[in-house]
């Protein structure tokens, strides 16, 4: 069964990208290693050929993950997410119960997660502790590091 995921509109145009990317340039530089290595002589021990074709199987295994992977995307409409509790693309400020630190994440699609940027995967630990819950609630999540417990302050869009 494959799995639905939600995309922001910036997320799906970089999978597109990337899956275009890799349909044309990556096929050609593969093509052209294959090419090289074909033309160095016996193909019988050549192990450049080897390799080349190795790398071309592993790249139209990338293009058929990342297809499916578009096939299953959806796009989210930002303007219509409900900001009463966390979603999937939702930007929660949270505070540390313990260490009275706050945070500020959005849940993305794994693919698009980026820590740097603010960006958890609605699969992290973190994240899925915060699904369904509204301002003002707490919740208690076991991270690699132990228990932590979190206050949600705000949610945006």
């Amino acid at each position: 069964m494959t799995e639905v995921t939600y995309y922001t509109q910036d997320g799906l145009d970089k999978l597109k990208q990337e899956l275009q990317y890799m349909k044309t340039k990556g096929r050609q530089m593969i093509s052209k290693q294959i090419a090289e290595a074909r033309d160095k002589g016996d193909l019988s021990e050549n192990a450049e050929y080897d390799a080349a074709k190795e790398a071309q199987g592993l790249h139209e295994a990338k293009i058929s993950k990342l297809e499916g992977t578009l096939a299953n995307a959806r796009l989210i409409d930002e303007s219509k997410l409900d900001t009463s509790k966390v979603l999937a693309l939702s930007i929660v400020k949270i505070k540390n119960v313990k260490n009275g630190a706050t945070m500020t994440y959005q849940l993305v699609a794994e693919t698009e997660a980026d820590l740097k940027t603010g960006k958890i995967s609605v699969k992290s630990p973190i994240a899925q502790g915060l699904l369904g819950k509204s301002v003002g609630d707490k919740a208690e999540i076991q991270v690699p590091a132990g228990k932590m417990e979190f206050e949600i302050l705000e949610i945006s869009r």
